[in-house]
């Protein structure tokens, strides 16, 4: 490979293993297999040391995922660097040499400084990308075994890994009715829990902490407690903090220690993706610096992932909303970590090429962090799979995309049902149907088998009873509550079935306004011209064209009569005024006199207001307990001298 070739693959290798761990880290998701990732990026790490090339967005530079623009940011003291790692356990013996070390869990959860000030917990901030990171406190003062006091005055700050046990991700998931619905991994949830604006939900899911450094302090502490690691360990401990499992190790014991890491995390709660070997003298440790990305006093050793051997036996193509087809390896049953697994995420049709399979070749499969199933090799190699042509949903002919050197298929029909699973999502939403129960992957998933086609379809799902049965995460019980959430709701209020139809422009606001106009008569709404609608309040002109025109569309009519067969109509009970006619708020930060946001959003709504995501020249008010918020929203309205008001003065205007 010349020089040209392999800027070009360096260029090809670094917006691949990007775009990976901004799903990953950011979204949440995996778009490739860790086992994949690992390899591709030590190819890059090659290449760049070979050929001299080092891009400064590379991910052997830059660390940690990018930030959400829902939580403030803070920018770190001290930046966080990841580390170096090994899956060689005499690589990690050698690292060590004649030192001592502390070996610890390298737990899989989401990496969170917390900063005490005279004894108070004052700041807790996610990793981010190492050097910003989001801001959490009212969160973290929701973990389940965080001390939000502590028995030292002086400024601590500390490193700790927020996670949520096996033990609670099983009962969360199994309180869900719906099986796509239920979460991947504990890590995925933890990172949702923890990084999201509402503090009950993190104290909800019992999200824990695991104290792992202690980073910096006033000069008053014992200097013992700095010369080792261990030292540093038992003081966060003494101090209240659950610490991450740990044992000292020399070169004469740390291979039986790992042994010992690798039996105890078959019965371990927490999860793990690995170790972290620590030099325990700080002092010394410290003096090695760092490389570019990586400290010199620690190394992190990756799990030998459990592997298993069978036979591919099918490859199936799982349409998704955006089109991309996704390939799932169906193979022989084995067990591995515990559980029988007979299918595998492919991913793209890259990766099938890559590893050239073929139907009944014998493959290894294993477990990501003992979670998520991956197919790791290929050991026949008999590179025989033919890529389908069709859409399994439409019958439409499918497309192969190539986005540097990854190729996906597509179906580019934008009539395709499962294109249209946001309408459907819509439709069984909370303030539409309110079929609960439903998530937006089982949608999905029987739209793609042709269970679905158009809304009147969910009721008639019974038809399909035994095959919903067999379908894998489903059974007897999850086909019941299905279907009895479904039956629940055949009656509903008019203006849920206006929101359910998704007709442009018409939320559950506007939806509100037309059923009381036409008094629940949903047969008068049909048929009434734009004129009439035009005159309804804040519908306006725009607004009654999408109206009329949805309704005089001979296919929307044909949805609607078929939709209108499984159904009943009833009057909506609400005790609607127009206190608030014509006054649109916004509504920001914590609510202390409404139970959540929605109840607030219904009382504005009941009394003829609208409720706005986004401050803007038509926001009538801003609701915000923290009247002096130097939030985004609240600098918007001050510039636009737009009045911001509390709850207790919300409550005196619809009194």
């Amino acid at each position: 490979m010349n020089k040209a070739d392999a800027n070009k693959r360096i260029k090809e290798l670094i917006e691949l293993l990007n775009r990976a761990s901004k799903a990953y880290y950011n979204e949440d998701k995996e778009i490739m297999p860790n086992i994949e990732y690992d390899r591709l990026y030590d190819e890059l790490r090659s290449l760049e040391d070979e050929y001299d090339i080092h891009m400064s967005n590379s991910p052997t530079n830059n660390v940690g995922y990018e930030i959400s623009d829902e939580l403030p940011k803070v920018r770190h003291e001290k930046p966080m660097l990841s580390l170096d790692k090994t899956k060689d356990r005499e690589q990690l013996k050698e690292w060590l040499g004649d030192n001592e070390g502390v070996l610890s869990y390298k737990l899989d959860g989401l990496t969170v400084v917390l900063t005490y000030e005279k004894g108070v917990l004052d700041k807790a901030v996610t990793r981010g990308n190492g050097e910003i990171g989001e801001l959490v406190t009212n969160n973290a003062k929701n973990f389940c075994n965080l001390p939000l006091k502590i028995d030292y005055k002086g400024h601590l700050v500390l490193r700790g890994e927020a996670i949520i046990s096996y033990a609670d991700f099983n009962i969360i998931n199994e309180n869900m009715t719906d099986e796509d619905a239920k979460y991947k991994n504990p890590r995925n949830l933890c990172s949702g829990s923890v990084r999201q604006l509402d503090p009950k939900i993190t104290k909800e899911r019992n999200v824990r902490l695991c104290a792992f450094s202690l980073v910096e302090h006033d000069k008053d502490l014992d200097s013992n407690i700095d010369k080792t690691y261990e030292n540093q360990m038992k003081y966060l401990s003494e101090l209240g903090f659950e610490v991450v499992e740990h044992k000292q190790v020399a070169k004469n014991n740390i291979i039986k220690t790992i042994e010992w890491f690798e039996q105890d995390i078959k019965t371990n709660d927490y999860p793990s993706d690995g170790l972290v070997l620590m030099l325990n003298d700080i002092k010394y440790g410290e003096s090695l610096g760092m490389t570019s990305k990586f400290p010199r006093n620690a190394i992190a050793f990756k799990w030998q992932d459990e592997t298993a051997e069978t036979t591919l036996r099918e490859i199936e193509w799982s349409p998704s909303r955006t089109g991309l087809l996704n390939p799932v390896a169906i193979f022989d049953e084995v067990e591995l970590e515990g559980t029988t697994v007979k299918r595998a995420s492919l991913h793209n049709i890259s990766i099938i090429e890559e590893l050239q399979l073929g139907i009944g070749d014998k493959i290894k499969v294993y477990k990501a962090n003992m979670i998520i199933p991956q197919v790791s090799e290929n050991l026949t190699k008999s590179n025989k799979i033919d890529i389908i042509e069709r859409c399994p949903v439409c019958n439409s002919k499918l497309k192969i995309h190539d986005n540097n050197g990854v190729k996906t298929l597509h179906c580019e029909n934008e009539d395709c049902p499962v294109k249209h699973i946001k309408s459907f999502e819509n439709f069984v939403s909370r303030d539409a149907m309110n079929i609960e129960g439903i998530s937006i992957a089982t949608l999905e998933r029987f739209i793609s088998l042709s269970f679905i086609k158009e809304y009147a379809d969910l009721y008639k799902l019974s038809r399909y009873k035994d095959d919903i049965i067999e379908l894998e995460g489903f059974g007897e019980k999850s086909y019941k509550n299905i279907i009895d959430s479904i039956e629940d709701k055949r009656e509903v209020e008019t203006y849920r079935l206006i929101n359910s139809l998704g007709i442009t422009g018409i939320g559950k606001a506007n939806a509100k306004v037309l059923a009381k106009h036409f008094g629940d008569d949903f047969t008068a709404l049909r048929k009434a011209k734009e004129e009439e609608l035009c005159d309804i309040q804040t519908i306006g002109p725009i607004l009654a064209k999408s109206i009329y025109d949805y309704f005089n569309n001979k296919k929307n009519a044909l949805i609607v009569d078929n939709l209108l067969k499984e159904i009943k109509l009833k009057k909506s009970n609400s005790t609607n005024n127009n206190t608030l006619s014509g006054l649109t708020f916004v509504i920001t930060g914590n609510l202390t006199q409404y139970e959540n946001r929605d109840a607030m959003v219904k009382v504005i709504e009941d009394n003829g207001g609208k409720v706005s995501s986004s401050v803007s020249s038509k926001t009538s008010y801003l609701i915000n307990n923290d009247l002096e918020s130097n939030s985004t929203k609240n600098k918007t309205a001050k510039k636009l001298n737009i009045p911001i008001i509390n709850e207790q003065q919300f409550k005196e205007m619809i009194k």
